[in-house]
């Protein structure tokens, strides 16, 4: 295998700690690092895979954005930046929500009455305004991740 330095150094160590399987088949990872190239493994079928062809577009997480904002909210009370921030953290990078998304996300939600907001009070700076996942929010966030996993299973199935 080839590491491309443009991939994170974390990603490359997660890659490099997983064991790939398909079909019940170990697929003979062989490896050598090398910063000046692309990332890519051979399978035993064959088949070559180059890691950075591997995106996630925006079709793909369509729909799940109200999800993902629940999500976060479950958490904690967070301000619209950090969610924004907390998104691209968690997926190394491979998905940016724009702000224009994630606030008309947070206007839908608000609207279904599943999150709710409130300025802070912030000592320096200008103020934020914070929101907080409702009951009902919790209750559709749970929902929407059973959907999910359900979908994952089904996809997995046919994939």
């Amino acid at each position: 295998m080839v590491i491309n330095h443009n991939v994170s150094f974390r990603r490359r160590v997660l890659f490099l700690n997983c064991l790939a399987v398909q079909s019940n088949k170990v697929l003979y990872l062989k490896y050598y690092l090398d910063s000046h190239s692309n990332m890519s493994y051979y399978t035993d079928a064959g088949g070559v895979i180059n890691m950075s062809e591997n995106k996630i577009t925006s079709d793909l997480l369509r729909g799940h954005t109200d999800t993902m904002i629940l999500r976060l909210l479950s958490e904690a009370d967070r301000y619209g930046y950090e969610i924004v921030k907390l998104i691209a953290e968690r997926s190394d990078g491979e998905y940016e929500l724009k702000e224009a998304t994630m606030y008309s996300s947070v206007r839908r939600l608000e609207a279904d009455g599943d999150i709710e907001w409130y300025w802070g009070d912030e000592s320096q700076g200008g103020r934020r305004k914070y929101f907080r996942i409702t009951e009902k929010g919790k209750a559709a966030y749970a929902r929407n991740k059973s959907n999910w996993e359900y979908a994952k299973r089904v996809l997995e199935n046919l994939l």
